[in-house]
């Protein structure tokens, strides 16, 4: 039984480029660097590509961004996926988690779908909490931190090995579920140019918050919970010591500074 999996993605900063800045009106100024798929969203589409190679079916992007989402989302068609849904309205611009939860929580109801596969988090909101409230909202089971995914399609089951503090726990759900990956589920794949060709003519449907049967009033940067009230730099870095030497004399050094406060 071939299995329909939707992931998760965001774009965001890219890491490698310039440094995050804020605009005048404290919000993340998206302009000051190239957007690129959220790196722990790029371990759970690994993922999903691997299942469906196994089992057969297709995978599915979904993500909430500006109108410039769609060239962020062709890099993860480029890797694999089949087909994309993006979310984009402008009354979306500033949405906070609560927003981003609804949004994509009403935009997983108009799909079909055996699992929905989110990262552990974002670099440039790193909340956690998205693919647990989706969950939450949508009712469906939720297996977190997955270092292994093995769905059964034929009895519609998946079984996770999720990474907890003592190692590693087997949790088994009936699909569809929703699994949050980590870095554990393997390295992404670059894009094939093959791949890369064939992503400029898959479908990417595009759907505004009307389309979903959201009220702007509700959802979207009108109806955030949160703002930013004033930023400072952090503290200057004070004088540091570095010790040369052999690691008994570094062992030496560390401990006469812990014992001259009164550490040990």
């Amino acid at each position: 039984m071939p299995l329909r999996i939707v992931v998760l993605t965001k774009p965001v900063p890219d890491p490698a480029a310039a440094a995050e800045r804020l605009g005048a009106d404290g919000r993340l100024d998206r302009a000051a660097s190239p957007a690129v798929i959220n790196g722990n969203d790029e371990y759970t589409l690994e993922a999903s590509l691997k299942l469906v190679e196994a089992h057969g079916g297709e995978v599915t992007l979904l993500s909430m961004a500006p109108p410039s989402g769609l060239e962020t989302m062709r890099k993860g068609l480029a890797m694999g996926a089949h087909r994309g849904v993006l979310v984009t309205d402008p009354a979306l611009a500033g949405s906070d988690q609560g927003s981003t939860i609804q949004v994509l929580a009403a935009a997983l109801r108009g799909l079909e779908y055996d699992l929905v596969l989110a990262g552990f988090d974002t670099s440039d909101g790193v909340g956690g909490v998205v693919g647990a409230a989706i969950a939450s909202l949508l009712k469906l089971p939720y297996l977190s931190s997955a270092a292994k995914i093995e769905p059964d399609p034929d009895a519609g089951t998946v079984r996770v090995r999720r990474i907890s503090p003592t190692g590693f726990d087997l949790l088994e759900a009936p699909m569809p579920a929703l699994i949050v990956g980590t870095q554990l589920l393997g390295e992404p794949r670059y894009p094939s140019l093959k791949g890369i060709m064939a992503a400029r003519s898959k479908e990417v449907v595009t759907k505004s918050l009307a389309d979903l049967e959201l009220d702007a009033k509700v959802v979207g940067g009108a109806a955030s919970r949160s703002k930013v009230t004033g930023t400072t730099k952090p503290p200057a870095r004070g004088a540091t010591t570095v010790v040369r030497g052999t690691p008994e004399e570094g062992a030496k050094a560390i401990a006469d500074l812990l014992a001259s406060r009164r550490l040990i």
